[in-house]
């Protein structure tokens, strides 16, 4: 079986007997081109199902009206969020947007950017995977003049714009809410301190235990890649130590929840015996028995304001404007895994 052969220009030029330079200026709605020609050179291209080379468009005019939007996975509420207040944003200015998820994972991350830059988009706006540590893929963005916006995930010596919370401030906040619930020995299942958002969190937890003369016990810390199954891992190994935690901090809700299952398996009391918070703010934090304290990361908020720096640039073309760093504000959602004074 053959492939059907694609309409081009010319085949609607060669039905309506006139030049492809006027069907092109046609379906660009040109003035030079009467409204009788514009109606009849639509009605040919509906006919013929002609579909326009957006990227052949695109290298003509050197705008796509794309933009590409990266993240480590869509199965996230946060990331669905975002995604779904970016293009919220710049549908209302023309622009579509193209989604790739890394899942986690570095190379995934590098061919997404190959393909973006091939298509010619306008901008990207991208969270790093966990496996970045090699920045050459974000760096090679900006060499090409492309408009970079990083959300959440960033790191500080690109040099682009960057919207996210206050990681470091939102460590502080949970630290100190376990404090005032009478936890002592409070404990971080946290993500890879290479990436910066984690060791910002890190840095935060630390601090605060220094602020409230609480010692720093090296085997209460613990890196993971937050899943569901390395909450469930690092729970347990908590659990093994002769002297447990009285609480647990935990740097994704994922992970928290992997944490709360293996606590309520071991017929633990939550936040009796070990008090839990997680961060995210995911909808099933507050669906669970006990519903799950968490950090709001404002999602919505991040999605708006990483479109509207795109939109900066896109509006802009000189790139010389200062950069935009928006961090907002920590908040923390209490709920009956550490609210031990409710219970």
């Amino acid at each position: 079986m053959t492939n059907k052969k694609k309409t081009t220009i010319k085949d609607i030029a060669s039905v309506l007997n006139i030049s492809a330079a006027a069907v092109s200026k046609a379906l660009h709605n040109d003035s030079r081109i009467s409204d009788k020609t514009k109606i009849a050179v639509r009605q040919v291209a509906k006919n013929l199902n002609y579909q326009p080379n957006h990227l052949a468009s695109a290298l003509r005019s050197g705008k796509s009206n794309l933009v590409g939007v990266i993240v480590p996975k869509t199965n996230s509420n946060f990331f669905s969020s975002v995604i779904e207040n970016i293009e919220q944003v710049l549908n209302k200015e023309g622009y579509n947007i193209i989604i790739t998820q890394s899942n986690e994972s570095f190379k995934k991350e590098c061919d997404s950017i190959d393909t973006l830059l091939f298509t010619q988009v306008d901008g990207i706006i991208a969270s790093m995977a966990n496996e970045t540590t090699d920045l050459v893929y974000f760096k090679k963005i900006k060499k090409n003049g492309i408009p970079l916006i990083l959300f959440d995930r960033g790191e500080n010596n690109l040099n682009v714009d960057y919207v996210g919370i206050d990681d470091y401030a939102s460590s502080s906040l949970i630290v100190e809410h376990l404090v005032n619930q009478g936890c002592k020995r409070i404990a971080h299942i946290g993500g890879y301190k290479r990436t910066r958002i984690f060791n910002n969190r890190i840095r935060g937890y630390v601090d605060a235990l220094n602020k409230f003369n609480l010692p720093l016990d090296k085997e209460l810390l613990i890196e993971s890649s937050l899943t569901i199954e390395d909450g469930r891992a690092k729970m347990q190994q908590l659990l093994a130590l002769k002297n447990k935690p009285d609480a647990v901090y935990v740097a994704g809700d994922y992970a928290a929840l992997g944490a709360q299952q293996v606590l309520l398996e071991n017929n633990i009391k939550i936040p009796q015996e070990i008090a839990l918070v997680g961060f995210g703010n995911e909808p099933f934090t507050a669906m669970l028995t006990p519903s799950i304290s968490s950090i709001n990361q404002h999602s919505d908020e991040i999605g708006k304001k990483a479109a509207e720096a795109f939109l900066v640039h896109a509006k802009n073309s000189s790139f010389t404007q200062t950069l935009n760093k928006i961090i907002l504000n920590a908040e923390l959602i209490i709920r009956d895994s550490s609210n031990k004074k409710n219970q």
